[in-house]
Parts: structure tokens; C-alpha cells; sequence
């Protein structure tokens, strides 16, 4: 079921917020109980099949838990988080993996093993590395016990299940303890409701269009030049910023309504003038768990420069693997570890060898490098293999040339000599493609970099959880909401256009992970 779906919002998210604050007012365990059945029914839309396996793993991590928690800081505790850590590894591995080692080995190996050709479920990513987080706190020492109702809707928790945020238990559980969020408040539903349709909008009005202009250069052997290999890329680069954002607004808005708050999950991470800038903003909550659950283990900066660069690349390989089972999926996590190890390598450098720069034009620098290095990395996430990715790259670099549409070219007048005299030429066709593509590749560019984002507009009534105070600073006054008939026209305007434009809906890009 999509949030962006006529099932979903005339139907599912009626029944489940009227039947939460009903049950609510029997007492907050009765409306906990509600919204967790509503979440595994929610799960359960995608193939029933797979409810008994989340079923299964939600009740086996709740024991353990327990059974850690009681053992924490013990060699009996940490013997059961092994283990238990080892289940669920060995269950993601099974479901998301198999395949992709078995069919890696036949292509090395050249042996013959047969494919399982198994069904991903939707989200064992997210609930699995969610409640790892979990048994390792737990281990801790930081598990306080909770009745198994609220851990349930902790892991199946409708608005983050399928495709994130990553929760943590201590920011949840708490949350759904308190009697005040199973009973209606017209604050929650007017923030919450002004959140979902901001996210509604940006993921069926801009998303879903960029992406007719994206998927083109991905298909295998496509003609591509420089100037289209670019516009596609730039157009999935926007696609996926637009389909992320407006499903971590839509999936922060809807939590609203019952007044629970989920932790800050995207914050403008193409505004970043650095890749470790960009790792702060860009799934944020992923990143938090890569840091505290693997790169800090692994050892972080604490042994030395040459060991945090390891420690860096091992995670980024580890976290691109976790997106998705194929090795342009390594090869991105790859990138990113060693954007990340060239720009410590660059921080440490420069600190030691101050570099004179007007600060405005170093921040300008840094930014346009690192989102170059960002939208080259993304053509590795989206292509479906390396072959591919390679492909579009090399045109990226003009490596296969550079042309423009005759229909374009030609109207150049005194510019076209010279363009022909350094080796650009023309092709046949494609120039209403061309300006559509790159008219909203420059308004996507706009938008994202120019405009204030959700959290910015809605920072008054602090719509998430955020990690870093500083990550709710620079609040857009001039944009900023208010509980004003011009923010409820508005408001409303959006989210008209959002249902009128429902008619095909599409899935939102991480549900595949």
C-alpha cells in the first residue's frame, strides 16, 4: 500500500486514525494495540506470506532482548547478542543476498549453482537493522523494559516500516507510552496534515515527472552524448531527492497525527559543501546507525589516520551493500568511502597549510564539487549494472562525444562555428526532449537549492526529532508556517493537486532496499 494511493488515504489512514483515538479512550495499551494491528495489516498489503517472517523475527528480538538486557555488560549477554544478531544477519542475508552471491559465484567461478530467485520483502532492511540497534543497547545497558505491545509498534510501526526512518527505541517507545498521543489534538492534525501534503506534492508532482526524463539513459546500450548522459543523470539526481524527501515528510506528517515524532531523516543534503556534510543530511538516520553500530565498533578515529580511513571505506562498502544486493551498489558505497577518505586526507591537509580563499567562493567550491561527485556516484545506485554505469559515465566525461539536437544547433547562429571548431556536432531529432529534460532539471536545481525545506518551513512547531540542535537552526521566517487561512489555502492547494495527480501512482525509490 503507497502513501500516495486512494486505498491508502480514503480508506486505510481513516480507519487507522479514527480507530487509534476510539481505542484510546479505553486507555493508552488499548491504542497502542490498535495502531500496531493497523501497522502489521499495513505490512501484510505488500504479500501476507511475509507477516509470519516479521512476526517471527519481532517476537524472537523482544526475547532476546530481554535476555540480554538481564545478561547486559556480561559474557552470557554477549554470547546471546552474537547469536541473536547472528540470526537476523543470517535472515537478511538469506532473503536479500543469496542470489547475488550465487550468481556472482557462477560468474567468477563459472560453476552452475541455480538461483533461488528469491522474493525481497518489503523493508527487512529497516525493521532488521532497527532492532540490532536494539539487542546492542540492550547489551549496553541502555534497555528499560517495555510491555511487548509497544515494541511491536516500535519495529512495525506503519509510517516508517517499509522504507524508513531507522528508529530507535529510546526515542520511540517513550513516545508511545504517553496517554496524551491516543487522543485527538487539532495542532498535531493541522502540522501533520501540512507536513504530509508538502511531501505529497514534491513526490507526485516533481519526482514523478523527473523520473520519465531520467529512466531513458539508463537502459543498456542507450545513445547517449555528454549533454544527454547529464540531463539524465541530473534528472534521477532530483528524482530521488524530491521521491526521499516527500516520503520522509510524508512519513514524519502522518506519524503527527497521532503527536508521535520521528527523528529528522533528510535534511537539503545537496546544500552540503562536503561529503562528510552530505552524510549529516542524507538519510540521517542510516547514518547514525552506520556510525554508532559499525564504524565506532570497527574502531572510528580512535587508532590512528590510516586506520579511520579503513574504518571509513569498510563502512561505506558495508552501507552501499546494504542498498541493495549488486555490486554497482558496492561500487557506489565504494565511491563515497573514498570521497569521505579524500576529504579527511584534504582536512587534515589544510589545517596544516592554510590555503587563502574568500570564504564565499570556497564555500561555493566546495559545494558544486561535492554534488558533482554526488551525481556521478548515483548513476552506479541507479544503473542496473556496472556495464551500464560505465557507459553513462564515460559520456558524462564526454569520453563518447558531445552533440546537440539539429533542431537546436542550427538556431545557434554565430555560436555554432565555433561550437563545431572544438569538436561539438548535431544529431537528428530530440530537441523537444532535450529542453523538457533539462526545463526540469533547472527547476528541480531550484527548488532544492534555493527554496527552505520542510523542517525549515514547519520549524516553529518542531515537526521531527533532531539529532544535532543546530540541524533546526536557519528557520525561514519570510516561508515559515503558520495556523493562518493563507498557510491552510495554500496547504490545500497542494494537496489537491497531489490526489488529482494520483492516477498512476509509483512506488517510492528505497522500497526496493
Amino acid at each position: 500500500m503507497l502513501f500516495n494511493s486512494y486505498a491508502f488515504l480514503l480508506a486505510y489512514l481513516p480507519v487507522t486514525v479514527l480507530g487509534c483515538f476510539l481505542a484510546g479512550r479505553l486507555g493508552k495499551i488499548y491504542g497502542a494495540s490498535w495502531l500496531a494491528a493497523c501497522s502489521l495489516f499495513f505490512y501484510a498489503w505488500w504479500d501476507y506470506r511475509y507477516l509470519a517472517l516479521l512476526s517471527a523475527s519481532i517476537c524472537l528480538n523482544y526475547l532476546s532482548g530481554g535476555y540480554i538486557a538481564r545478561h547486559a555488560t556480561t559474557r552470557t549477554g554477549r554470547r546471546a547478542l552474537t547469536a541473536a544478531v547472528a540470526i537476523n544477519l543470517v535472515l537478511l542475508g538469506y532473503y536479500k543476498y543469496a542470489d547475488f552471491f550465487l550468481a556472482s559465484a557462477n560468474a567468477i567461478l563459472g560453476t552452475r549453482l541455480p538461483v533461488l530467485d528469491i522474493v525481497l520483502p518489503i523493508g527487512i532492511s529497516f525493521f532488521t537493522f532497527t532492532q540490532i540497534a536494539f539487542l546492542a543497547d540492550a547489551y549496553a545497558g541502555k534497555v528499560k523494559e517495555y510491555r511487548f505491545v509497544y515494541y511491536v509498534l516500535f519495529v512495525t510501526y506503519f509510517p516508517h516500516l517499509v522504507a524508513g526512518p531507522v528508529l530507535h527505541h529510546k526515542e520511540m517507545m517513550p513516545q508511545f507510552d504517553e496517554d496524551r498521543n491516543y487522543r485527538p489534538a487539532a495542532s498535531n492534525f493541522a502540522i501533520g496534515f501540512t507536513i504530509f501534503a508538502i511531501g505529497l506534492a514534491k513526490k507526485v508532482l516533481i519526482a514523478d515527472n523527473l523520473a520519465s526524463y531520467a529512466s531513458p539513459i539508463f537502459s543498456p546500450h542507450a545513445a547517449l552524448t555528454f549533454f544527454s548522459a547529464w540531463g539524465g543523470a541530473l534528472a534521477y539526481t532530483f528524482q530521488l531527492y524530491f521521491d526521499f524527501s516527500g516520503y520522509s515528510d510524508m512519513a514524519i506528517g502522518l506519524s503527527r497525527l497521532f503527536g508521535v515524532r520521528l527523528p529528522l531523516n533528510f535534511n537539503s543534503p545537496y546544500k552540503s559543501r562536503n561529503i562528510a556534510e552530505f552524510w549529516r543530511r542524507w538519510h540521517m538516520t542510516l547514518s547514525r546507525f552506520l556510525r554508532d553500530y559499525l564504524y565506532i565498533p570497527l574502531g572510528g578515529n580512535r587508532h590512528g589516520s590510516f586506520r579511520r580511513q579503513i574504518n571509513l571505506m569498510a563502512t561505506m562498502l558495508l552501507g552501499g551493500l546494504w542498498h541493495g544486493a549488486g555490486w554497482n551498489f558496492v561500487v557506489w558505497g565504494g565511491l563515497h568511502g573514498g570521497f569521505l577518505v579524500i576529504h579527511q586526507i584534504w582536512k587534515a591537509f589544510s589545517t596544516q597549510i592554510p590555503l587563502k580563499c574568500p570564504p564565499r567562493l570556497g564555500s561555493l567550491f566546495g559545494l558544486v564539487l561535492t554534488f558533482s561527485c554526488v551525481v556521478v556516484a548515483w548513476v552506479y545506485f541507479r544503473a542496473p549494472d556496472l556495464a551500464t554505469a560505465n557507459h553513462i559515465v564515460a559520456s558524462m566525461f564526454g569520453n563518447l562525444g558531445v552533440a546537440l539536437p539539429d533542431p537546436i544547433f542550427s538556431r545557434l547562429g554565430p555560436l555554432k562555428p565555433l561550437l563545431e571548431s572544438i569538436g561539438v556536432s548535431s544529431y537528428l531529432g530530440g530537441g523537444s526532449l532535450f529542453v523538457e529534460t533539462w526545463c526540469w532539471v533547472i527547476a528541480g536545481a531550484l527548488i532544492a537549492f534555493l527554496t527552505p525545506n520542510t523542517q525549515e518551513i514547519m520549524g516553529r512547531f518542531e515537526p521531527a526529532l533532531f539529532e544535532e540542535k543546530h540541524a533546526q537552526a536557519h528557520i525561514a521566517t519570510r516561508f515559515s508556517w503558520l495556523p493562518s487561512r493563507k498557510c491552510a489555502f495554500i496547504t490545500g492547494l497542494l494537496f489537491a493537486f497531489g490526489i488529482l495527480a494520483l492516477s498512476r501512482p509509483t512506488e517510492f525509490l528505497y522500497f526496493q532496499f
